[in-house]
């Protein structure tokens, strides 16, 4: 794969990590569907061989024989715009697909399988190679929940990546007060000085890191500056709470850290310089003079002088402009069933609702009743 598309460095929506799942494969004979979107890289261990035959760290359907395909839907744990997709075949010599597509849906609520419709082509069918990272960028810059990987005819996959930009939907939380630095969010990261252990990435990901590859760390430093990432946030808004997590971090957390953040004023301390402790939690309220009502659009966090820490939250609120942008960014992307079929449950009239569709994207909020 090369490494220098810049998707290919966007989150992978699809990952188990990030809340992805299997929802159905027509087949799954030889190696469970659900192996395509484990976060870890693949393995494999010569002669292993179970009641099915060798064992793969991978999705793995019969030798058909019969005209068709095969095919398994994963539903999105950050649903958003698809920017690339990686179909590994890692391990997959003799027994790979020799060729794939993609094509993703939108759906509402948490509909079951067989009724997701309106399937929308992502990746042509394609030639594949064996034992490969096969990339494939994405063009189409709607929002979707769920996508759909084809095989021609059958064979095995090792993982699906989906990489892309999460857009939350602004129905399903309180805008008043929520992670502004969550990738579920929006929030991404826009600067760091240090990635050599793992990704930055990691700090603003859903959930407690579970190890410590799960986190953000470091090389250790040889000189006197420090490490820090920054953070573009889900909208602009007001930080009131700073959670700074080196949850198993032991002997490599930083000593200390800080925060300031990006305002129309330019950058200012958000909270002053303090002390870490190792494997903890810490939570700190940013009740400064003038701190707690700040309006802010990134965030830098530096550690003295290097080290690791798993996650950092930044609690708080949308501002009126802030909430709209994020209003408008999500409503903009929906593809049009899916916008006519919000504004229809929101009280707008057919003939309204398909105008204001057809003149996105719009600049000004419709009635969401959000």
């Amino acid at each position: 794969m090369t490494e220098a598309a810049p998707w290919a460095r966007l989150p992978d929506l699809a990952s188990r990590r990030v809340g992805g799942g299997v929802v159905w494969a027509n087949d799954e004979l030889f190696a469970e569907r659900e192996n395509l979107i484990r976060a870890a890289e693949p393995v494999f261990q010569p002669s292993t061989f179970g009641h099915k035959g060798q064992i793969y760290d991978g999705w793995e359907t019969r030798r058909r024989r019969e005209d068709g395909v095969d095919q398994a839907i994963v539903r999105l744990g950050l649903p958003g715009v698809v920017r690339g997709v990686v179909v590994d075949t890692a391990f997959f010599t003799g027994n790979y697909p020799p060729f794939c597509s993609v094509e993703a849906c939108a759906a509402e609520g948490y509909p079951a399988p067989e009724e997701l419709s309106d399937w929308v082509e992502l990746v042509p069918r394609s030639p594949l190679a064996g034992d490969s990272k096969n990339p494939f960028a994405v063009t189409d810059s709607r929002r979707f929940t769920h996508v759909r990987l084809t095989i021609h005819p059958d064979g095995g996959v090792a993982r699906l990546r989906v990489h892309g930009e999460p857009v939350a939907d602004p129905r399903l939380l309180d805008l008043a007060s929520l992670d502004l630095a969550a990738l579920e969010h929006g929030a991404a990261i826009s600067g760091c000085s240090n990635m050599f252990y793992s990704s930055p990435a990691n700090l603003i990901s859903p959930g407690f890191a579970a190890v410590m590859g799960e986190g953000w760390e470091t090389a250790r430093r040889r000189d006197d500056g420090n490490d820090w990432v920054s953070v573009r946030l889900a909208g602009a808004g007001v930080v009131r709470l700073a959670e700074l997590d080196t949850s198993h971090f032991k002997g490599n957390a930083p000593g200390w850290a800080s925060l300031s953040g990006l305002g129309a004023d330019g950058w200012a301390p958000l909270l002053d310089r303090v002390r870490l402790q190792p494997d903890t939690r810490h939570r700190f309220p940013l009740t400064g003079a003038g701190q707690s009502q700040r309006e802010v659009s990134e965030v830098r966090l530096d550690v003295y002088p290097d080290g690791g820490m798993a996650r950092l939250r930044l609690h708080g609120a949308l501002t009126a402009a802030g909430r709209a942008e994020f209003v408008l960014r999500w409503f903009n992307l929906l593809p049009e069933d899916q916008a006519r079929t919000v504004l229809s449950a929101a009280g707008v009239s057919e003939a309204d609702a398909l105008a204001a569709v057809r003149a996105r994207p719009v600049a000004a909020l419709p009635a969401f009743g959000v």
